[in-house]
């Protein structure tokens, strides 16, 4: 099938020289826009690149956050199993177990037998739930290194503490003189 300018060539209406012409001006015209459409695209294909690259440095920045509160909610949930699972009994006993929180001296009521282990250092106080429970030392040492907070007392930590203010006595090692007189 050949083209209307053909057609309009072979029916006379139409010469060489004007079909020519007609076909230099398609040409330019084709010309012309193709480059201002190249500058065009070329702009809005910028911002668009741009854009999303702030959506996904955006999308990044809540994946990380939700990817942290879920890891939260993880050790949360690992510390509170853990808890529930090797929670001893306090024993309805009389003896008071004391202990600081947040600087505040708090209580708790347990057997002789329960209060013995706790200053022996095989059980701990740990927080749960509002309240306090104890542990073994050793899930204690799991608790803690999921999250320190949870762990309120611990009675090996206390003895380190006053090992260290003996060390501080450094005048501890003299003696004193029997005819020292006051």
């Amino acid at each position: 099938m050949a083209s209307l300018q053909d057609q309009l060539l072979k029916a006379g209406l139409a010469d060489k020289s004007s079909a020519k012409k007609a076909r230099a001006d398609k040409r330019k015209k084709q010309k012309l826009k193709n480059k201002n459409k190249a500058e065009v695209v070329d702009e809005a294909t910028l911002a668009a690149q741009q854009a999303a690259e702030e959506k996904k440095a955006r999308d990044r920045a809540l994946n990380e956050a939700k990817q942290q509160e879920l890891e939260k909610r993880s050790v949360a949930a690992q510390v509170k199993q853990l808890i529930s699972i090797n929670r001893q009994s306090k024993g309805r006993g009389d003896t008071v177990l004391n202990f600081t929180h947040d600087n505040v001296v708090k209580r708790m009521y347990v057997t002789d037998a329960v209060h013995k282990l706790v200053t022996q250092g095989r059980l701990t106080v740990v927080s749960f739930e509002g309240g306090y429970e104890l542990v073994p030392t050793p899930v204690a040492e799991k608790i803690a290194q999921r999250d320190a907070d949870s762990v309120i007392y611990r009675a090996d930590t206390a003895s380190e503490d006053q090992a260290a203010s003996e060390e501080d006595d450094w005048y501890a090692d003299y003696q004193i003189p029997d005819d020292l007189t006051w």
